[in-house]
């Protein structure tokens, strides 16, 4: 059965897809070293010993972690030195003594954007020997995933390959690290022995969400609005939601993202218990909450994990299922699971016996879904707004849906709650100057954190100018804040607005066509100072934008393919190049 168009990169949902590879392998400061360190009292400069941490982060979280570790490493006696691993050259890195990596694996065991550069000079048989540096490597990622953490396996191994020694054993960290990097860090980060210097030390930043909330404790908002964006025939369901962050004390800046704890589907969760002929209050071995409420609000019931996988497929006597998985076939094992949940799975065999104790022990715990805050603080006072695509397909004639898209569009209308907590995302915000311009590029859902950036320099009284290349299939139905965003070229906020609706003519037409047919103007603007912003699909839309840019460069540049990298490099270095993508 062929299914319809699924927004976005449903019905996987991202995990789903994502653990496919893995099955089948089986296998605060920004401070820049070198000058850029913040000046302390000259009696702690001198006593203190230095200690650099730098992070590799996409989302924010190992920035988070890495100013944790400096607050940690100057109660020790240390002046930790924070940056960035892009912000580095190599001749910096072999003049340390002591490091610590925190660093995040993006997208198919990719290195997150700021590390990237980094990673490709530390690689080269240029890269300097290490024998003077003692080092750790604590690395972020998601077991979902088929190269887990390996960012930081690959920094690790190359550092050692270097000549550098461990100040202690890697740890990867899976979805929930804050335990183990903490654990890690009190272990890694031992005493300098000059704890006292540390008092007249600069105070650790704080933390940018002071409130105290977070994907463990976060905070119950009331829902103000909840309204359908797309039109009638749109392929998309796109909403706009706007949350209620009353005496809560949550600060958010525009760029930043907000984390929502999702319930699970209530149609899903009692079709589980009635699989398993089990009632919603059944008590459950080692469990402190009812199998109902545990389907509901504490495991990944949708997408299947790779353990649930493992223990089904014998069990299942189902001769395609195990074709595709005995065959190691990526391609075929995708298209095998394009659409199943974990009920599909479960109802393979339907005469297989489920305990429930041992269902909930392959699952994956429910993780909170981080979305672009699509407004700015400053133009909406203790608000915050999100754009999101309610992902929905039919399969085996039965109603399936994203977790967390499709709790915030059916179970939260306006007067209803959910619990939320803010990410930061230091990386991704407006020019710090307000006379430089900006470049957006942001199809579908993706314009979400440039109506905040737009609002953000409206309210700041902006000079710079401002470029949106915006898209999706059809402009009839699919422009969404289609009135604000026209507002806004009337008004001169926006200075240039280019357009790409793919179907709405006999060849399709996409943001990079745009940008490509606008060359000479775009590199114009990069030449004047301009930011470069890309938010939205990572697999295809953000490459595709990528090989746009460099192209636009090389041709109005008049560079080569090799010099055209190296500008693009700057750019990313500048923060001038940065992406929010998924």
């Amino acid at each position: 059965m062929k299914l319809p168009y699924i927004p976005e990169d449903a019905p996987f949902s991202g995990d789903q897809r994502a653990w496919l590879g893995g099955f089948l392998a089986g296998l605060h400061s920004r401070q820049v070293m070198g000058g850029a360190v913040a000046a302390a009292p000259a009696a702690a400069q001198i006593a203190a010993k230095p200690l650099d941490i730098l992070f590799g982060t996409q989302t924010g979280n190992a920035e988070e972690i890495a100013n944790e570790a400096a607050a940690l490493a100057r109660s020790r006696g240390f002046e930790p030195r924070v940056a960035d691993l892009d912000a580095i050259e190599m001749d910096q890195l072999a003049a340390m003594e002591n490091l610590i990596v925190v660093i995040s694996t993006y997208g198919e065991g990719e290195m997150p954007d700021n590390a990237q550069i980094f990673w490709e000079a530390l690689a080269a048989s240029t890269a300097p020997r290490l024998e003077n540096l003692s080092y750790g490597v604590l690395a972020l990622g998601d077991t979902s995933y088929e190269y887990f953490c390996q960012a930081g396996k690959m920094i690790d191994t190359r550092l050692e390959q270097l000549g550098a020694r461990r100040l202690a054993d890697r740890v990867d960290c899976d979805v929930d690290f804050e335990d183990p990097a903490n654990a890690w860090l009190e272990s890694a980060i031992p005493d300098a022995g000059t704890a006292a210097a540390a008092a007249d030390a600069p105070a650790p930043e704080a933390k940018a969400n002071a409130a105290g909330y977070s994907r463990k404790h976060p905070y119950i908002a009331t829902m103000l609005e909840n309204r359908l964006l797309s039109g009638a025939q749109s392929a998309k369901e796109i909403r706009h939601l706007s949350f209620d962050l009353g005496d809560s004390g949550l600060s958010y800046e525009a760029g930043d993202a907000l984390g929502v704890m999702p319930v699970n589907a209530p149609g899903l969760v009692q079709a589980i218990l009635t699989r398993l002929g089990a009632d919603a209050d059944s008590a459950i071995e080692g469990q402190d909450a009812p199998l109902g409420e545990l389907l509901a609000t504490r495991y990944e019931i949708m997408t299947p994990s790779r353990d649930l996988i493992r223990a089904l497929e014998p069990r299942a006597k189902d001769a395609e299922f195990s074709h595709v998985l005995g065959h190691g076939d990526k391609e075929a094992l995708e298209a095998y699971l394009w659409g199943k949940d974990t009920l599909d799975l479960l109802n393979l065999n339907p005469d297989l016996a489920l305990d429930a104790s041992e269902l909930l022990s392959w699952m994956k715990p429910l993780q909170h879904r981080a979305y672009s805050i699509s407004s700015s603080p400053k133009a909406h006072p203790g608000e915050v707004h999100l754009t999101v695509a309610a992902v929905r397909w039919s399969y085996n004639h039965r109603a399936h849906g994203g977790v967390c898209s499709t709790f915030l569009s059916d179970q939260v209308p306006a007067g209803q709650s959910a619990g939320i907590f803010v990410a930061p995302n230091k990386s991704f915000r407006v020019p710090e100057d307000d006379s430089a311009p900006m470049i957006m590029v942001g199809p579908g859902t993706g314009i979400a954190p440039f109506r905040a950036f737009l609002e953000e320099r409206r309210e700041r009284g902006a000079s710079g100018a401002n470029w949106l290349f915006f898209g999706d299939q059809h402009r009839e139905s699919d422009f969404i804040y289609e009135d604000e965003i026209s507002a806004m070229s009337q008004s001169g906020l926006l200075s240039r607005l280019d357009l790409a609706f793919s179907r709405d003519q006999a060849e399709k037409i996409y943001v990079q066509d745009r940008m490509t047919q606008q060359g000479k103007a775009l590199f114009a603007m990069l030449e004047e100072g301009g930011s470069f912003y890309v938010c939205g699909d990572a697999s295809r839309m953000a490459k595709d934008v990528d090989s746009a840019l460099h192209r636009i460069i090389e041709t109005q540049g008049g560079m080569s393919p090799e010099a055209a990298t190296d500008y693009v490099n700057r750019l990313k270095r500048d923060k001038r190049y940065v992406r929010d993508v998924y």
